[in-house]
């Protein structure tokens, strides 16, 4: 900005100080996220030269050029909302950005600049993409459903008596076809490898261990646990 417009645009003290508070913090901002945050402020008492400090340039807008459409507009209103908050907004290049505009008034209610924040959201469009990718799964079809966490006996005494009352019976009423078919199942869903687990089937089911594991050599129950 030259020195005859910085003249022009030169109101009251109060409005000098505010916009030198303003500038600190655009500074300051801007240089806490360099390349991802565009900071700009304008001096909303010339449009045609509005802006007065830009950090983390990420338009390629320079000082001393005009005020955006929503300056304007905030120029012309003083009932203009004080902040826009996070709206889409688009560099020159097509990057998608996210916008806040925040609009600083003077002790006489006027609008004399405006702090606006440009975030680059394409990084985290990437960023979030992969983080998609690395947390998805396949669909297909599994033989079981697995769960990575140690079995207990007393989920193993529940499992054993919801099979026997889906059957509409006790565990210990049930038929040897459907006690074979448990005890293949609870050793295919891991549950013949808890601590005593066993002794706790021999004790519901009301067979001996020489039962469970004649059940678990049938040519189709495979090995011995």
């Amino acid at each position: 900005m030259t020195e005859e417009s910085r003249q022009e645009t030169t109101g009251t003290p109060e409005d000098e100080l505010l916009l030198r508070e303003a500038e600190k913090i655009v500074v300051a901002i801007g240089r806490m996220f360099p390349g991802l945050c565009e900071v700009v402020l304008h001096d909303l008492r010339n449009p045609d030269q509005s802006i007065r400090a830009i950090e983390s340039n990420l338009s390629g807008r320079e000082v001393g050029q005009p005020a955006t459409e929503l300056g304007l507009a905030r120029m012309r209103d003083p009932g203009f909302p004080d902040i826009v908050q996070n709206y889409a907004n688009r560099f020159p290049d097509g990057r998608p950005a996210k916008s806040t505009s925040i609009g600083i008034k003077n002790s006489a209610g006027q609008y004399v600049a405006a702090i606006c924040l440009n975030l680059d959201v394409s990084l985290f469009a990437s960023v979030a993409r992969s983080l998609t990718n690395l947390v998805r799964t396949d669909e297909q079809e599994q033989p079981l459903t697995e769960t990575l966490r140690a079995r207990t006996a007393a989920e193993l005494r529940t499992v054993i008596e919801e099979f026997a009352a889906a059957r509409g019976q006790t565990p210990r009423s049930l038929g040897t076809p459907a006690k074979k078919e448990l005890v293949r199942t609870l050793k295919t869903s891991g549950y013949l490898q808890v601590k005593h687990s066993v002794q706790v089937v021999t004790e519901l089911l009301g067979v001996s261990r020489a039962t469970v594991y004649n059940y678990l050599r049938s040519p189709d129950a495979g090995d011995r646990p």
